[in-house]
């Protein structure tokens, strides 16, 4: 797990369901964790290390899933941490999992905020204590900062209208920007975002 502001932790492992490059993509995806004080919150965890066992122990454990395909290793939070989850509300009945849904503008646990993510089922998580913005599949890292391939988009959206959707966050005092796809980004980051939604 690599630290990267106190209390704000990430670390990577390789995805199960990965069998072939996309976008010249490799099988590891991102994960994240938080110490809120009395709320241990990890986001879109896969294979949390033992050390998160350590961080959490004492603590209320909470799950945050930004996106449906991100369940991966929620389950086994449940069993090793008695953890609870979340996930947006359209979502919900999809997971192997039991879950409480949300809606964007929800508080949630850890003093973590629901944002937009452009789509219905999906959501950014605003971490205000760190000036972080986490970001499932709409906003990735893999080349630079950028919103989805457009293929992923399919026919239910152009490009410009998710940069539009995401420019609310625009708003926010951003200073790192967390994707669970790619490199967290931690200089400029404001100025990334702005730079991959147009603005």
């Amino acid at each position: 797990m690599e630290e990267l502001r106190p209390g704000l932790w990430t670390w990577t492992a390789s995805h199960p369901a990965w069998t072939s490059p996309e976008h010249g993509w490799g099988p590891v995806v991102r994960s994240y964790a938080l110490d809120a004080g009395a709320v241990f919150v990890l986001v879109d965890p896969l294979a949390p290390p033992p050390l998160v066992e350590e961080f959490a122990a004492g603590k209320e454990a909470v799950v945050l899933l930004t996106v449906l395909d991100h369940e991966r290793s929620a389950a086994e939070c449940v069993e090793r941490l008695g953890a609870r989850i979340y996930a947006p509300y359209a979502v919900v009945a999809e997971l192997a999992t039991a879950a409480t849904g949300y809606a964007v503008g929800d508080p949630l646990p850890g003093g973590v905020e629901a944002r937009t993510g452009f789509w219905p089922n999906e959501a950014t998580l605003w971490l205000a204590r760190d000036r972080a913005l986490v970001t499932g599949d709409v906003l990735i890292a893999e080349h630079g900062l950028s919103i989805s391939p457009d293929d992923w988009l399919g026919d239910e959206a152009t490009p410009e209208q998710v940069r539009e959707g995401l420019r609310p966050l625009l708003e926010l005092p951003v200073e790192l920007v967390l994707p669970t796809h790619g490199d967290p980004i931690v200089r400029d980051a404001h100025a990334a975002l702005a730079a991959a939604l147009g603005a």
